[in-house]
């Protein structure tokens, strides 16, 4: 008997890390791989920026996806052609990485009351807030565009500058019944620090606009200290060609994108990220 008593201690004792083990695993999900794109001033001062390529380990369980901005409309008829175009690739991969166990978060600024009484709204709103970390004392340069005029580059736009011509998110991606809605900074941190998350993916509109400026978006969210990895195939920025630095507005985005990887957070492509979620 008391042999017998030995083993189920002994039994136990190795079952205990066994079931830690576990515990962990399923808590935080397997680990998945991706080769993310930043840019580093190898020789300081010098203002020379070389693109490096980094491989970083992430949970899609303790990992959140932010829509920013995606509206059903845009004052700037150019932006909103694109944005319309974006929503389609943005609704592929949010449902990829939603069956993987990522976190959804709509952001659809300034349409809260379209969504007030959708459970994805109340939802995070049933999120009691954290007080936020100090923000990090991050260097923040001037971007590499003239963004001034507004950044629309349609000739004779018919619509004013920043007139909010939109209601709702692009109805081209799905919200799923776990999703959240919001568009307040602190409200996202929440939720965030709530559901464990470690790493925040961003898609969205616009690059050098809400993409950075935005409570809930890159700049704002890296000084309170959360890891954020822009998606770069998956945004667009409001440029028009005819400002500085006179260069399409294809080249142009990718100046904003290349100025995100230098001073705010990585990149990294959507068939980057499907790939490391489906394993292939």
């Amino acid at each position: 008997m008391r042999h017998l008593s030995r083993l189920r201690r002994a039994s136990a004792a190795l079952l205990v890390p066994a079931l830690a083990v576990l515990v962990g695993y399923t808590a935080t999900g397997p680990e998945l791989r991706l080769k993310l794109r930043s840019r580093v001033e190898i020789y300081k001062g010098s203002g020379e920026w070389r693109e490096v390529a980094v491989d970083e380990t992430f949970s899609p369980s303790s990992s959140a996806l932010i829509l920013c901005d995606v509206w059903d409309n845009h004052w700037c008829q150019g932006a909103a052609r694109r944005v319309g175009m974006l929503a389609r690739e943005i609704g592929l991969v949010v449902d990829v990485a939603r069956s993987h166990g990522f976190l959804i978060i709509h952001a659809p600024s300034d349409t809260m009351q379209y969504y007030r009484d959708a459970p994805q709204r109340l939802s995070i709103l049933s999120i009691p807030l954290v007080e936020p970390p100090a923000p990090l004392p991050l260097a923040d340069p001037p971007l590499p565009i003239d963004d001034s005029d507004g950044g629309c580059d349609t000739p004779n736009n018919p619509l004013p500058v920043n007139y909010r011509n939109w209601t709702r998110e692009n109805s081209a991606i799905r919200i799923g019944p776990n999703d959240l809605i919001s568009d307040n900074g602190r409200e996202v941190y929440a939720a965030l620090r709530s559901h464990g998350v470690k790493t925040l993916f961003v898609a969205g509109v616009h690059a050098n606009m809400c993409i950075l400026n935005r409570t809930f978006a890159i700049r704002q969210m890296t000084k309170w200290g959360q890891r954020c990895i822009l998606i770069r195939d998956l945004t667009d920025a409001m440029y028009n060609p005819a400002r500085r630095p006179f260069v399409s507005h294809e080249r142009g985005t990718e100046l904003v994108i290349e100025h995100i990887e230098r001073y705010w957070a990585p990149t990294v492509t959507s068939d980057e990220l499907v790939r490391a979620l489906k394993g292939v």
